[in-house]
């Protein structure tokens, strides 16, 4: 017996073309990296960042996407307090990170959308990654490189661009 719906067959933007619909993976301030599991149904632990290093924001994907990767489009979500694995939350976009993940000689585009909880207060005036102080970028971005250096792999920061760009992102990434 099912009893959660599967988080990655519900709708990216909830009926509206303005709010994507984040599914939440990992909490802000959590060590741990929890991922979607499709085969169980459920979210599990994926791995555990070493001390010292703690995802700066919530992390999740959105719904019926896929991006170069081959998961979800994943996106950095800017709120208030950490959510929970699993919790869905409408946001509205202010941009994304591009990047590519090197793996030995093979490159893989690996973009990060950005975008704000529309309940959120701290982020309420926040509309496009322009909006954000210019160091913020760069943290994101040591995070990024970082983490993908713990795999073996690195991480290669191509750019930032704003809302356009990012839905446009969004909007070739959906699947059926």
């Amino acid at each position: 017996m099912k009893v959660l719906a599967d988080p990655t067959a519900l709708s990216p933007t909830n009926g509206s073309d303005d709010e994507l619909q984040v599914i939440v993976e990992t909490p802000a301030k959590s060590r741990n990296k929890f991922a979607f599991d499709p085969a169980q149904g459920i979210f599990a632990l994926k791995k555990i960042l070493p001390a010292g290093m703690e995802f700066p924001y919530d992390f999740g994907f959105v719904p019926k996407t896929e991006g170069g990767d081959g998961d979800p489009l994943d996106v950095l979500l800017l709120m208030d307090e950490p959510a929970f694995p699993g919790i869905a939350v409408k946001a509205r976009i202010l941009g994304v990170i591009e990047g590519e993940q090197i793996d030995g000689k093979k490159k893989i585009r690996n973009d990060r959308l950005v975008a704000v909880a529309t309940a959120s207060q701290s982020y309420a005036d926040v509309e496009r990654l322009d909006d954000l102080p210019k160091k913020w970028i760069q943290e994101i971005e040591m995070f990024f490189v970082h983490y993908h250096k713990l795999e073996g792999k690195e991480y290669r920061l191509l750019g930032c661009k704003g809302p356009k760009t990012a839905k446009r992102l969004l909007a070739s990434s959906q699947t059926k």
